[in-house]
Protein backbone atom coordinates (compact mmCIF):
# COMPACT_ATOMS: atom_id res chain seq x y z
CA UNK A 1 0.00 0.00 0.00
CA UNK A 2 1.14 3.55 -0.66
CA UNK A 3 1.52 6.07 2.15
CA UNK A 4 -1.92 7.66 1.64
CA UNK A 5 -3.65 4.28 1.95
CA UNK A 6 -1.59 3.39 5.02
CA UNK A 7 -2.51 6.64 6.78
CA UNK A 8 -6.21 6.29 5.88
CA UNK A 9 -6.21 2.69 7.13
CA UNK A 10 -4.54 3.81 10.37
CA UNK A 11 -7.16 6.54 10.83
CA UNK A 12 -10.03 4.08 10.44
CA UNK A 13 -8.36 1.52 12.70
CA UNK A 14 -7.63 4.18 15.32
CA UNK A 15 -11.24 5.38 15.36
CA UNK A 16 -12.46 1.80 15.75
CA UNK A 17 -9.95 0.99 18.49
CA UNK A 18 -10.74 4.19 20.40
CA UNK A 19 -14.46 3.52 20.19
CA UNK A 20 -14.04 -0.04 21.45
CA UNK A 21 -11.94 1.18 24.38
CA UNK A 22 -14.43 3.91 25.26
CA UNK A 23 -17.55 1.76 25.07
CA UNK A 24 -16.36 -1.72 26.09
CA UNK A 25 -13.23 -1.40 28.23
CA UNK A 26 -13.56 1.92 30.13
CA UNK A 27 -11.23 0.80 32.94
CA UNK A 28 -8.43 0.18 30.45
CA UNK A 29 -8.58 3.68 28.92
CA UNK A 30 -6.35 5.46 31.44
CA UNK A 31 -3.43 2.98 31.51
CA UNK A 32 -3.47 2.34 27.75
CA UNK A 33 -3.65 6.04 26.96
CA UNK A 34 -1.12 7.06 29.62
CA UNK A 35 1.54 4.47 28.80
CA UNK A 36 0.96 3.70 25.12
CA UNK A 37 -1.25 5.94 22.97
CA UNK A 38 -0.39 9.39 24.35
CA UNK A 39 3.41 8.87 24.34
CA UNK A 40 3.39 7.47 20.79
CA UNK A 41 1.22 10.34 19.53
CA UNK A 42 3.31 13.00 21.26
CA UNK A 43 6.53 11.38 20.02
CA UNK A 44 5.28 11.39 16.44
CA UNK A 45 4.41 15.10 16.59
CA UNK A 46 7.86 15.84 18.01
CA UNK A 47 9.70 13.87 15.31
CA UNK A 48 7.68 15.69 12.63
CA UNK A 49 8.61 19.03 14.21
CA UNK A 50 12.25 17.89 14.12
CA UNK A 51 12.37 18.24 10.34
CA UNK A 52 10.01 21.23 9.97
CA UNK A 53 12.48 23.97 10.96
CA UNK A 54 15.51 22.99 8.82
CA UNK A 55 13.29 22.15 5.85
CA UNK A 56 11.30 25.39 6.01
CA UNK A 57 14.30 27.64 6.74
CA UNK A 58 16.37 26.26 3.86
CA UNK A 59 13.36 26.15 1.54
CA UNK A 60 12.43 29.76 2.31
CA UNK A 61 15.92 31.15 1.69
CA UNK A 62 16.28 29.18 -1.54
CA UNK A 63 12.82 30.39 -2.56
CA UNK A 64 13.65 34.02 -1.77
CA UNK A 65 16.93 33.57 -3.63
CA UNK A 66 15.03 32.66 -6.78
CA UNK A 67 12.90 35.80 -6.56
CA UNK A 68 14.38 38.62 -8.55
CA UNK A 69 15.23 41.30 -5.98
CA UNK A 70 13.76 42.59 -2.74
CA UNK A 71 11.09 44.53 -4.61
CA UNK A 72 9.64 41.28 -5.91
CA UNK A 73 9.67 39.78 -2.39
CA UNK A 74 7.60 42.74 -1.20
CA UNK A 75 5.24 42.30 -4.12
CA UNK A 76 4.79 38.60 -3.28
CA UNK A 77 3.95 39.45 0.34
CA UNK A 78 1.50 42.20 -0.69
CA UNK A 79 -0.32 39.95 -3.13
CA UNK A 80 -0.47 37.05 -0.66
CA UNK A 81 -1.79 39.28 2.12
CA UNK A 82 -4.47 40.61 -0.26
CA UNK A 83 -5.55 37.03 -0.99
CA UNK A 84 -5.46 36.17 2.72
CA UNK A 85 -7.63 39.13 3.74
CA UNK A 86 -10.24 38.45 1.06
CA UNK A 87 -10.50 34.68 1.59
CA UNK A 88 -10.37 34.97 5.41
CA UNK A 89 -13.23 37.48 5.31
CA UNK A 90 -15.25 35.04 3.19
CA UNK A 91 -14.54 32.14 5.55
CA UNK A 92 -15.49 34.26 8.57
CA UNK A 93 -18.81 35.28 6.97
CA UNK A 94 -19.54 31.64 6.12
CA UNK A 95 -18.85 30.46 9.67
CA UNK A 96 -21.01 33.16 11.26
CA UNK A 97 -23.83 32.72 8.72
CA UNK A 98 -24.00 28.94 9.27
CA UNK A 99 -24.08 29.45 13.06
CA UNK A 100 -26.91 31.99 12.76
CA UNK A 101 -28.96 29.82 10.39
CA UNK A 102 -28.38 26.45 12.08
CA UNK A 103 -28.55 27.76 15.68
CA UNK A 104 -26.42 24.96 17.19
CA UNK A 105 -26.56 26.56 20.67
CA UNK A 106 -30.33 26.49 20.92
CA UNK A 107 -31.44 23.82 23.38
CA UNK A 108 -27.94 22.75 24.50
CA UNK A 109 -28.30 21.67 28.14
CA UNK A 110 -26.73 19.31 30.66
CA UNK A 111 -23.27 20.87 30.84
CA UNK A 112 -21.81 21.86 34.19
CA UNK A 113 -19.89 25.09 33.77
CA UNK A 114 -17.05 25.95 36.14
CA UNK A 115 -17.37 29.04 38.29
CA UNK A 116 -14.20 30.45 36.75
CA UNK A 117 -11.97 29.49 33.87
CA UNK A 118 -8.28 30.25 33.58
CA UNK A 119 -7.67 32.24 30.40
CA UNK A 120 -4.87 34.00 28.65
CA UNK A 121 -4.98 37.76 28.45
CA UNK A 122 -5.57 39.24 25.03
CA UNK A 123 -2.26 39.97 23.31
CA UNK A 124 -1.36 43.58 22.65
CA UNK A 125 -1.31 44.18 18.88
CA UNK A 126 1.74 46.45 18.93
CA UNK A 127 3.70 44.08 21.15
CA UNK A 128 2.74 41.16 18.91
CA UNK A 129 4.00 42.99 15.82
CA UNK A 130 7.28 43.96 17.51
CA UNK A 131 7.84 40.38 18.66
CA UNK A 132 7.68 39.21 15.05
CA UNK A 133 11.14 40.71 14.55
CA UNK A 134 13.73 38.13 15.67
CA UNK A 135 16.63 39.30 17.82
CA UNK A 136 18.55 36.11 17.09
CA UNK A 137 18.04 33.92 14.00
CA UNK A 138 19.21 30.86 15.92
CA UNK A 139 16.68 31.68 18.64
CA UNK A 140 13.91 31.81 16.03
CA UNK A 141 15.01 28.43 14.70
CA UNK A 142 15.27 26.82 18.13
CA UNK A 143 11.84 28.08 19.22
CA UNK A 144 10.18 27.07 15.96
CA UNK A 145 8.50 30.46 15.58
CA UNK A 146 7.46 30.31 11.92
CA UNK A 147 6.86 34.04 11.52
CA UNK A 148 10.30 34.88 12.90
CA UNK A 149 11.83 32.16 10.71
CA UNK A 150 10.14 33.70 7.66
CA UNK A 151 11.53 37.16 8.48
CA UNK A 152 15.00 35.71 9.14
CA UNK A 153 14.92 33.84 5.83
CA UNK A 154 13.83 36.98 3.97
CA UNK A 155 16.74 38.94 5.46
CA UNK A 156 19.24 36.19 4.67
CA UNK A 157 17.87 35.92 1.13
CA UNK A 158 18.28 39.67 0.66
CA UNK A 159 21.86 39.47 1.94
CA UNK A 160 22.62 36.63 -0.49
CA UNK A 161 21.36 38.74 -3.39
CA UNK A 162 23.62 41.61 -2.32
CA UNK A 163 26.67 39.42 -1.63
CA UNK A 164 26.46 37.55 -4.97
CA UNK A 165 29.42 35.19 -5.54
CA UNK A 166 30.79 35.09 -1.95
CA UNK A 167 27.40 33.75 -0.80
CA UNK A 168 27.51 30.77 -3.14
CA UNK A 169 29.01 28.32 -0.55
CA UNK A 170 26.23 29.25 1.91
CA UNK A 171 23.58 28.64 -0.75
CA UNK A 172 25.12 25.25 -1.53
CA UNK A 173 25.06 24.43 2.20
CA UNK A 174 21.36 25.34 2.34
CA UNK A 175 20.68 23.18 -0.69
CA UNK A 176 22.36 20.26 1.08
CA UNK A 177 20.29 20.91 4.22
CA UNK A 178 17.12 20.98 2.10
CA UNK A 179 17.89 17.68 0.37
CA UNK A 180 18.93 16.00 3.64
CA UNK A 181 15.73 17.25 5.32
CA UNK A 182 13.67 15.84 2.42
CA UNK A 183 15.30 12.44 2.86
CA UNK A 184 14.76 12.49 6.62
CA UNK A 185 11.14 13.46 6.04
CA UNK A 186 10.61 10.56 3.66
CA UNK A 187 11.75 8.21 6.44
CA UNK A 188 9.68 9.93 9.16
CA UNK A 189 6.51 9.85 7.07
CA UNK A 190 6.51 6.06 7.09
CA UNK A 191 5.96 6.23 10.84
CA UNK A 192 2.89 8.44 10.20
CA UNK A 193 0.36 5.55 10.26
CA UNK A 194 1.51 4.59 13.77
CA UNK A 195 1.43 8.19 14.99
CA UNK A 196 -1.98 8.89 13.43
CA UNK A 197 -3.41 5.67 14.90
CA UNK A 198 -2.22 6.64 18.38
CA UNK A 199 -3.43 10.25 18.16
CA UNK A 200 -6.97 9.48 16.94
CA UNK A 201 -7.34 6.47 19.27
CA UNK A 202 -6.34 8.56 22.28
CA UNK A 203 -8.79 11.31 21.38
CA UNK A 204 -11.81 9.08 20.85
CA UNK A 205 -11.02 6.80 23.80
CA UNK A 206 -10.72 9.67 26.28
CA UNK A 207 -13.39 12.03 24.89
CA UNK A 208 -15.89 9.47 23.66
CA UNK A 209 -18.44 9.59 20.87
CA UNK A 210 -21.17 10.51 23.34
CA UNK A 211 -19.96 14.10 23.36
CA UNK A 212 -20.37 14.26 19.58
CA UNK A 213 -23.99 13.16 19.98
CA UNK A 214 -24.70 15.83 22.60
CA UNK A 215 -23.09 18.50 20.42
CA UNK A 216 -24.16 17.02 17.08
CA UNK A 217 -25.52 20.31 15.70
CA UNK A 218 -22.32 22.07 16.69
CA UNK A 219 -20.14 19.48 14.94
CA UNK A 220 -22.45 19.41 11.92
CA UNK A 221 -22.41 23.21 11.67
CA UNK A 222 -18.62 23.39 11.69
CA UNK A 223 -18.44 20.63 9.09
CA UNK A 224 -20.99 22.37 6.83
CA UNK A 225 -19.13 25.69 7.08
CA UNK A 226 -15.81 24.00 6.29
CA UNK A 227 -17.31 22.17 3.30
CA UNK A 228 -18.83 25.40 1.93
CA UNK A 229 -15.44 27.11 2.13
CA UNK A 230 -13.77 24.11 0.47
CA UNK A 231 -16.35 24.27 -2.33
CA UNK A 232 -15.58 27.99 -2.72
CA UNK A 233 -11.90 27.16 -3.24
CA UNK A 234 -12.90 24.42 -5.69
CA UNK A 235 -14.90 26.96 -7.73
CA UNK A 236 -11.94 29.35 -7.69
CA UNK A 237 -9.66 26.62 -9.06
CA UNK A 238 -12.24 25.71 -11.72
CA UNK A 239 -12.64 29.34 -12.84
CA UNK A 240 -8.87 29.78 -13.01
CA UNK A 241 -8.48 26.45 -14.86
CA UNK A 242 -5.94 25.38 -12.25
CA UNK A 243 -6.63 21.63 -12.56
CA UNK A 244 -8.75 21.17 -9.41
CA UNK A 245 -8.88 17.37 -9.78
CA UNK A 246 -5.10 17.17 -9.89
CA UNK A 247 -4.90 19.62 -6.99
CA UNK A 248 -7.05 17.59 -4.61
CA UNK A 249 -5.55 14.31 -5.76
CA UNK A 250 -2.03 15.60 -5.10
CA UNK A 251 -2.91 16.67 -1.56
CA UNK A 252 -4.60 13.43 -0.45
CA UNK A 253 -1.60 12.37 1.73
CA UNK A 254 -1.53 15.85 3.32
CA UNK A 255 -5.28 15.68 4.02
CA UNK A 256 -4.99 12.36 5.83
CA UNK A 257 -1.93 13.46 7.82
CA UNK A 258 -3.54 16.82 8.63
CA UNK A 259 -6.74 15.18 9.85
CA UNK A 260 -4.80 12.73 12.02
CA UNK A 261 -2.37 15.22 13.57
CA UNK A 262 -4.66 18.31 13.65
CA UNK A 263 -1.52 20.41 13.24
CA UNK A 264 -0.87 22.75 10.31
CA UNK A 265 2.79 22.98 11.30
CA UNK A 266 3.24 19.20 11.33
CA UNK A 267 1.68 18.72 7.90
CA UNK A 268 3.60 21.57 6.21
CA UNK A 269 6.57 19.46 4.98
CA UNK A 270 4.21 17.03 3.25
CA UNK A 271 2.19 19.90 1.72
CA UNK A 272 5.42 21.32 0.28
CA UNK A 273 6.29 17.93 -1.14
CA UNK A 274 2.83 17.31 -2.63
CA UNK A 275 2.42 20.76 -4.15
CA UNK A 276 5.86 20.83 -5.80
CA UNK A 277 6.37 17.23 -6.87
CA UNK A 278 2.79 16.04 -7.43
CA UNK A 279 0.89 19.18 -8.43
CA UNK A 280 3.79 21.03 -10.08
CA UNK A 281 3.65 24.39 -8.31
CA UNK A 282 6.77 26.43 -9.09
CA UNK A 283 9.46 26.01 -6.45
CA UNK A 284 9.95 29.71 -5.77
CA UNK A 285 6.20 30.12 -5.17
CA UNK A 286 5.76 26.98 -3.05
CA UNK A 287 8.81 27.52 -0.87
CA UNK A 288 7.76 31.10 -0.10
CA UNK A 289 3.95 31.08 -0.04
CA UNK A 290 3.24 27.79 1.76
CA UNK A 291 5.34 28.48 4.90
CA UNK A 292 3.96 32.04 5.05
CA UNK A 293 0.44 30.71 4.73
CA UNK A 294 1.03 28.10 7.43
CA UNK A 295 2.09 30.86 9.80
CA UNK A 296 -0.73 33.28 8.93
CA UNK A 297 -3.53 31.73 6.87
CA UNK A 298 -6.00 29.55 8.77
CA UNK A 299 -9.50 29.39 7.35
CA UNK A 300 -10.40 26.66 9.83
CA UNK A 301 -9.54 28.91 12.78
CA UNK A 302 -11.41 31.85 11.22
CA UNK A 303 -14.57 29.78 10.81
CA UNK A 304 -14.21 28.29 14.28
CA UNK A 305 -13.84 31.60 16.13
CA UNK A 306 -16.89 33.27 14.59
CA UNK A 307 -18.97 30.09 14.78
CA UNK A 308 -18.03 29.43 18.42
CA UNK A 309 -18.75 32.96 19.59
CA UNK A 310 -22.27 32.89 18.11
CA UNK A 311 -22.77 29.35 19.48
CA UNK A 312 -21.92 30.55 23.00
CA UNK A 313 -24.11 33.64 22.59
CA UNK A 314 -27.03 31.36 21.69
CA UNK A 315 -26.40 29.15 24.73
CA UNK A 316 -26.52 32.15 27.07
CA UNK A 317 -29.44 33.75 25.15
CA UNK A 318 -27.42 36.86 24.30
CA UNK A 319 -29.17 38.88 21.54
CA UNK A 320 -27.16 38.98 18.30
CA UNK A 321 -27.14 42.74 17.82
CA UNK A 322 -25.22 44.38 14.93
CA UNK A 323 -22.62 45.71 17.40
CA UNK A 324 -22.08 42.21 18.87
CA UNK A 325 -21.75 40.64 15.42
CA UNK A 326 -19.25 43.33 14.40
CA UNK A 327 -17.18 42.73 17.58
CA UNK A 328 -17.22 38.98 16.98
CA UNK A 329 -16.29 39.38 13.32
CA UNK A 330 -13.44 41.85 13.82
CA UNK A 331 -11.85 40.01 16.76
CA UNK A 332 -12.21 36.60 15.04
CA UNK A 333 -10.58 37.95 11.89
CA UNK A 334 -7.60 39.42 13.74
CA UNK A 335 -7.13 36.44 16.07
CA UNK A 336 -7.15 33.96 13.17
CA UNK A 337 -3.84 35.38 11.91
CA UNK A 338 -2.10 34.71 15.23
CA UNK A 339 -3.45 31.21 15.99
CA UNK A 340 -0.55 28.74 16.38
CA UNK A 341 -0.61 25.74 14.04
CA UNK A 342 -0.77 23.16 16.83
CA UNK A 343 -3.66 21.04 18.16
CA UNK A 344 -6.03 22.86 20.51
CA UNK A 345 -4.55 26.31 19.89
CA UNK A 346 -7.92 27.76 18.90
CA UNK A 347 -9.20 27.23 22.46
CA UNK A 348 -6.47 29.54 23.76
CA UNK A 349 -7.23 32.34 21.32
CA UNK A 350 -10.98 31.85 21.75
CA UNK A 351 -10.81 33.68 25.09
CA UNK A 352 -9.65 36.81 23.26
CA UNK A 353 -12.67 36.74 20.92
CA UNK A 354 -15.15 36.14 23.74
CA UNK A 355 -13.62 38.92 25.85
CA UNK A 356 -13.77 41.38 22.94
CA UNK A 357 -17.43 40.50 22.34
CA UNK A 358 -18.35 40.58 26.04
CA UNK A 359 -19.44 36.93 26.09
CA UNK A 360 -18.99 34.52 29.06
CA UNK A 361 -15.58 32.85 29.02
CA UNK A 362 -17.08 29.82 30.77
CA UNK A 363 -18.57 28.81 27.43
CA UNK A 364 -15.13 27.57 26.35
CA UNK A 365 -15.57 24.62 28.70
CA UNK A 366 -18.52 23.39 26.64
CA UNK A 367 -16.53 23.04 23.43
CA UNK A 368 -13.19 22.09 25.01
CA UNK A 369 -13.89 18.35 24.88
CA UNK A 370 -15.08 18.34 21.28
CA UNK A 371 -12.38 20.64 19.93
CA UNK A 372 -9.77 17.92 19.32
CA UNK A 373 -12.30 15.88 17.35
CA UNK A 374 -13.14 18.82 15.07
CA UNK A 375 -9.52 20.02 14.80
CA UNK A 376 -8.87 17.55 12.00
CA UNK A 377 -11.51 19.08 9.71
CA UNK A 378 -10.14 22.57 10.39
CA UNK A 379 -6.59 21.47 9.56
CA UNK A 380 -7.69 19.93 6.26
CA UNK A 381 -9.42 23.21 5.34
CA UNK A 382 -6.24 25.10 6.31
CA UNK A 383 -4.27 22.95 3.87
CA UNK A 384 -6.79 23.59 1.07
CA UNK A 385 -6.86 27.34 1.71
CA UNK A 386 -3.11 27.75 2.05
CA UNK A 387 -2.38 25.74 -1.09
CA UNK A 388 -5.06 27.51 -3.14
CA UNK A 389 -3.72 30.93 -2.14
CA UNK A 390 -0.24 29.79 -3.19
CA UNK A 391 -1.66 28.82 -6.59
CA UNK A 392 -3.33 32.25 -6.83
CA UNK A 393 0.06 33.87 -6.28
CA UNK A 394 1.61 31.60 -8.91
CA UNK A 395 -1.01 32.66 -11.46
CA UNK A 396 -0.74 36.30 -10.42
CA UNK A 397 3.05 36.17 -10.76
CA UNK A 398 3.90 34.51 -14.11
CA UNK A 399 7.16 32.58 -14.33
CA UNK A 400 10.12 34.80 -15.23
CA UNK A 401 11.48 34.34 -18.71
CA UNK A 402 15.08 34.38 -17.47
CA UNK A 403 16.23 32.99 -14.15
CA UNK A 404 19.01 34.64 -12.19
CA UNK A 405 22.40 33.09 -12.85
CA UNK A 406 24.46 30.77 -10.70
CA UNK A 407 23.18 31.85 -7.27
CA UNK A 408 19.61 30.77 -8.03
CA UNK A 409 20.06 27.17 -7.02
CA UNK A 410 16.88 25.10 -6.93
CA UNK A 411 16.30 22.27 -4.46
CA UNK A 412 16.82 18.79 -5.78
CA UNK A 413 13.69 16.64 -5.81
CA UNK A 414 13.31 12.93 -5.20
CA UNK A 415 14.30 12.16 -8.77
CA UNK A 416 17.50 14.18 -8.46
CA UNK A 417 16.30 16.70 -11.05
CA UNK A 418 16.51 20.36 -10.17
CA UNK A 419 13.08 22.00 -10.34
Amino acid sequence: MNLSTLILTALAAGMLFGTILNTTFPLAIVPIDRYLLAPIGAGFLRIIQFVVVPLIFSSLILGVNRIQGTGQVGRYVLKLMTCYVVTSTISLCIGMAVAICLQPGAGVTGFELPAALETTAAPDAIEWLVNLIPTNPLGALSSGNLLQIIISAALFGTGIHMAQAPAKPFVELLESIYVISEKVLSVILYTAPIGVFALISSTIATQGLGLIVRLSWYVLGLLIASLIMAVFYLLVLVLLKAEPAKFFRSLIPSFFLGFGTASSNAVLPMVLKNMQEDYGLRAEIASFALPLGTALKRDGATILQGFNAIFIAQIYHVPLTPSLLFAIGLSSFLVSFSTPGVPGSALITMATVLSAAGLPLEGIAIVAGIDRLTDGFKTVLNVVGNSTNAILLGLWEPAPAILAPELLIAPVGESGVRH
